[in-house]
C-alpha cells in the first residue's frame, strides 16, 4: 500500500513539474483559458497555451459563416450585390444585431459588413437562409466544411454562437480549430474590409456601426477577425494583423474580462512580430520569361509576378531564397492579360515556402484562321533552315 501511495505521489509530482515546464515556456503571463499564435504565411506555432482546450465560441462562429458566404462567391453560387429578404426566424436573434425587420431588403455585402463589423446575429441567420435555404442545411455546411478543415474539435450547432433553445449543447471549438479556420478565411482578404472597418453604417447612414474589436483601432497593423462573449465562452478573440509584410493570427479563448483579452492579443502579436521579418524576393511586374503562343496574334508573351513576392523568416535565420519559375512551354490564344499560366516557388534549404502564380503582362487575341496558318507555314520553313 505504502508503495503504491509513493508511486501516486511521484506521478502527482511529475505531472506539476511537467504543467510548470509548460507554463514556463510562455513568454508572458497568461490569464485566459487557452491562446494560440500562428504565423499566417507558414502556419508555425509560436505561442501555445492548451489550444486543443474544447471551449464554447461565442460569435467566434461567425468567422465559418463569413467563410461559407465568401466561397459561395466566389463559385458564383451568389453575388455581393444580391439582395436578402430579412426572415422572421433571423428577425428574432437576440445579442447583437441590426435589428431587421421581417421583409427588409439588404445586400449580401452588407449583411457581411453587419457581421464583420458589429458581430450582428440576424445578419448572419439571414445570410445562412440565403444560401442555404434554411439556419438547419446551413448548420449542416457549416460542420461538413469544419470536417474538411480537419478542424477536429469544433463542432456548431447555430450560425450565431449564442445558447441555443432549450439550452442544450452549443457550439464548440478550440483555439487550435479557430486558427486554422482564420488562415483558411484570410485566403479571401475581400472579409478585411469589413473586419478591419472601425466606424460604418447602413441604411443610408441611418444605423450606426463601431466595431467590437477595438484592437482594429488601437493596434497599428489589426484588420480582423472576429470577437466573441457570453458568459459561458468568456471573452474570445480571433484576431489578425500585419506589419512590414509579415501577418499573424492569434487566438485568445475564454478571457476574464474584455481588457485582459485584448491586452493578451497585444503580447501575442507584439511579441510575434519581435520573431519574424519578410524579405521581398520579387518585385511586382517583374517578368520572369515568355512563352510561345498558339493561335495568337502574337507569337510568344511576356510573363511577370503580379505582385511583390515575399517570403516570412524567422529574423536569426540567415538563409538566400531558391527561386524556381515553373512556365508552360506554350499556351493557347485567346489570353487575358492577368491570366495565371504557371507559377514560382520560393525555397529555403529544400523547405517551400512561397508558392505564386505566374500571369501575362498582356491581353493575346486569338488570330484569325488565315494569320494562323501563315503561322504554321512561317514555323515549319523556320525549322527546315534551322
Amino acid at each position: 500500500m505504502r508503495k503504491i501511495w509513493k508511486t501516486l505521489v511521484i506521478s502527482l509530482f511529475l505531472s506539476l513539474l511537467i504543467v510548470q515546464s509548460a507554463l514556463a515556456a510562455l513568454p508572458f503571463k497568461i490569464q485566459s483559458d487557452s491562446v494560440l499564435l500562428m504565423e499566417a504565411a507558414s502556419g508555425e506555432v509560436l505561442v501555445d497555451k492548451d489550444s486543443a482546450k474544447s471551449l464554447p465560441p461565442a460569435s467566434v462562429t461567425k468567422m465559418m459563416v463569413m467563410l461559407l458566404v465568401m466561397e459561395a462567391v466566389d463559385t458564383g453560387q451568389i453575388k455581393l450585390t444580391d439582395k436578402v429578404v430579412a426572415s422572421p426566424e433571423a428577425c428574432r436573434m437576440g445579442g447583437s444585431q441590426i435589428w431587421l425587420e421581417p421583409g427588409e431588403e439588404m445586400t449580401v455585402e452588407d449583411l457581411m459588413k453587419a457581421v464583420g463589423i458589429v458581430s450582428a446575429n440576424d445578419a448572419s441567420v439571414a445570410l445562412a437562409e440565403y444560401i442555404a435555404g434554411s439556419h438547419e442545411e446551413f448548420v449542416k455546411l457549416m460542420n461538413k466544411r469544419g470536417q474538411e478543415l480537419s478542424l477536429a474539435s469544433t463542432n456548431y450547432v447555430n450560425a450565431t454562437g449564442l445558447a441555443p433553445d432549450g439550452n442544450g449543447p452549443g457550439n464548440i471549438t478550440s483555439a487550435q480549430d479557430q486558427a486554422l479556420l482564420a488562415r483558411e478565411l484570410l485566403k479571401h482578404p475581400t472579409v478585411l474590409k469589413w473586419t478591419g472597418t472601425w466606424i460604418d453604417s447602413l441604411r443610408g447612414g441611418e444605423s450606426f456601426l463601431r466595431n467590437t474589436n477595438n484592437l482594429v483601432r488601437f493596434y497599428d497593423g489589426c484588420d480582423g477577425l472576429k470577437t466573441g462573449y457570453t458568459n459561458e465562452a468568456g471573452y474570445c478573440l480571433v484576431a489578425t494583423a500585419r506589419r512590414n509584410g509579415v501577418r499573424l493570427i492569434a487566438v485568445v479563448m475564454k478571457a476574464p474580462t474584455s481588457p485582459v483579452r485584448n491586452n493578451e492579443i497585444t503580447k501575442l502579436f507584439n511579441y510575434g512580430f519581435s520573431q519574424f521579418k519578410a524579405i521581398k524576393v520579387l518585385s511586382a511586374g517583374q517578368v520572369l520569361g515568355k512563352t510561345k503562343v498558339m493561335k495568337g496574334q502574337v507569337t510568344e508573351v511576356d510573363l511577370i509576378i503580379p505582385e511583390d513576392l515575399l517570403v516570412v523568416l524567422k529574423k536569426d535565420l540567415q538563409a538566400t531564397p531558391e527561386v524556381l519559375v515553373k512556365i508552360p512551354p506554350k499556351v493557347r490564344a485567346p489570353l487575358a492579360q492577368g491570366a495565371p499560366v504557371g507559377e514560382v516557388v520560393v525555397m529555403i534549404d529544400g523547405e517551400t515556402k512561397v508558392t505564386a502564380p505566374v500571369v501575362t503582362a498582356s491581353a493575346v487575341e486569338e488570330s484569325g484562321f488565315f494569320r494562323f496558318l501563315w503561322q504554321i507555314t512561317k514555323n515549319v520553313f523556320e525549322g527546315c533552315f534551322h
